[in-house]
């Protein structure tokens, strides 16, 4: 025998929580501002890879569909890369869509960058919808060693104290 808790507001409660689920499952569909992977979470578009090394920082980015004409790059604050674009829906008459997965119109991404840049010398390649930016560190951002020097009151004092000490 199983023993089922009873709950006051009982099928009126299963009702509600079914609407809430379903108006959840709407919105996320509906929702044009960004796409969302399969787990349903949104992610950032668009996607990146971003490394570096002991001279510069790296970036690719996908954009299949993006001619080059409504795709900008910016950099601001010296570490601040902003990629913007649009991308046109396809234009289908006398037909019925059914699936539209891929998002349209415009986008712009701003990422922060680990370290400063500088922009006078990045390099951008965009080929076949995948774009490739090289971004030369700033020499502010390279490590470089200081020398570290004693003063010469500091010399004279330490010699004029050996001597005495002798």
């Amino acid at each position: 025998m199983s023993i089922l808790r009873w709950h006051p507001l009982g099928q009126i409660w299963h009702e509600i929580d079914r609407a809430q689920n379903e108006r959840n499952w709407f919105l996320q569909s509906a929702d044009t501002r960004a796409p969302a992977a399969p787990s349903g979470v949104p992610v950032a578009y668009p996607p990146v890879n971003v490394w570096d090394d002991d001279e510069n920082i790296y970036l690719e980015a996908e954009l299949p569909g993006i001619p080059l004409e409504n795709l900008e790059i910016t950099m601001t604050d010296g570490n601040r890369l902003t990629l913007k674009g649009r991308r046109k829906q396809a234009e289908v008459s006398q037909a019925t869509w059914h699936r539209l997965e891929r998002s349209f119109g415009s986008f712009s991404r701003t990422l922060t960058l680990p370290v400063l840049v500088d922009s006078d010398r990045v390099e951008a390649h965009f080929e076949l919808g995948d774009l490739r930016v090289k971004l030369p560190k700033s020499p502010k951002a390279k490590p470089r060693r200081i020398e570290v020097k004693q003063r010469a009151e500091q010399i004279r004092e330490t010699e004029s104290t050996e001597g005495n000490a002798s």
